[in-house]
């Protein structure tokens, strides 16, 4: 298992957009992933489950990763966090 911290600098949290964006990447491997705020947590690629996290700017989340995959998944995905939000 593979997971990293990230802290949303984006001005509208996770929001849509982003989202939907980060399910396309988490089909392209064989994991599983989660975003886990505090004591809540959802499945990566749900993107009502992780709307409904409330993920605001300043807030700090946890990625994990499980898989195959989670080598090349986990690289990706942080570069999508940096980027994007």
């Amino acid at each position: 298992m593979k997971k990293f911290n990230y802290t949303i600098k984006d001005q509208l949290g996770l929001h849509a957009r982003p989202v939907s964006n980060l399910v396309k990447i988490l089909e392209k491997y064989n994991i599983e992933a989660a975003i886990i705020k505090g004591d809540k947590s959802a499945q990566a690629d749900h993107l009502l489950a992780l709307m409904q996290l409330g993920v605001k700017k300043g807030d700090t989340i946890t990625v994990e990763i499980d898989g195959p995959d989670e080598e090349f998944a986990e690289k990706e995905i942080e570069t999508f966090f940096c980027e994007s939000l």
